[in-house]
């Protein structure tokens, strides 16, 4: 379990993330939704050890992130920052092999290489393996980073906006992996998503922040609802159920 306590971030004297609280179960997938600038990714950005918290702490199963070596938390939390820039010529292969740095400290053995094989396979990357990245279109390169986050294979996986540069099938694509990392490995997911309904089809639970602070907090069916939706992004949102799922027909919504 990751566990939150009282997180607050400031940007001069703005506060961006504002005494947060909140427990990640594991074995699961927790979205964390909200407008633009709510605090999603700094707070990703601080349970990720990438920002130091003000004040506040996160717990990774009741210690500090803070006191583990980072070779250990490695190990255990793998983070997909929202913009990736690598200023060296790598293939997806040779990138997807980063992943089990961790472990392998740049020597992959038999085992690391069985993990890069099965990341790559994940990813449908055969085909581009020993392309560069250069070479690649945004959503390719995409999905070569998430392919490498896989490959770390840690308990707990942390992405900001992975869906970005996606088109819809490899969107649906993405979701459903992580859905499978969830309930077939037991893996917990912790993911920042703009579009609420991808957050409702393959949430367990969402984190609504607005502001800097957290506004709602529970299982998708209670979040996904107008009354909710309405306080966290000032609309009126409908809800239509469709094959046993909650969809937000934000499109035409009157304010």
């Amino acid at each position: 379990m990751i566990e939150i306590k009282g997180l607050t971030k400031r940007f001069g004297k703005k506060p961006v993330v504002e005494d947060v609280s909140v427990k990640i179960e594991s074995g699961t997938i927790t979205s964390f939704i909200g407008p633009n600038g709510a605090g999603k990714s700094t707070l990703l950005s601080m349970v990720s050890r990438l920002l130091n918290a003000d004040t506040g702490e996160v717990l990774l199963d009741q210690n500090n992130v803070q006191k583990w070596k980072s070779n250990e938390f490695a190990r255990r939390v793998s983070i997909l920052k929202q913009s990736n820039y690598i200023n060296v010529r790598l293939t997806v292969r040779e990138l997807i092999a980063f992943g089990r740095y961790p472990y392998s400290k740049g020597r992959l053995t038999a085992e690391d290489e069985k993990f890069v094989d099965q990341a790559i396979e994940y990813m449908n990357l055969s085909e581009m393996e020993d392309q560069f990245l250069d070479e690649l279109s945004g959503g390719q390169k995409q999905r070569a980073f998430i392919a490498m986050v896989i490959a770390q294979d840690t308990d707990y996986i942390l992405l900001d906006e992975p869906l970005n540069n996606l088109d819809m099938k490899h969107s649906v694509q993405i979701m459903k992996i992580l859905r499978g990392l969830v309930d077939e490995l037991g893996k917990t997911v912790v993911i920042v998503l703009h579009d609420i309904n991808f957050a409702s089809v393959y949430s367990d639970r969402i984190v609504a922040l607005k502001d800097g602070k957290l506004v709602k907090n529970g299982p998708t069916h209670e979040i996904i609802n107008s009354d909710a939706l309405r306080d966290i992004y000032d609309m009126d949102i409908p809800i239509q159920e469709q094959n046993g799922c909650r969809i937000c027909v934000y499109f035409n919504s009157h304010t």
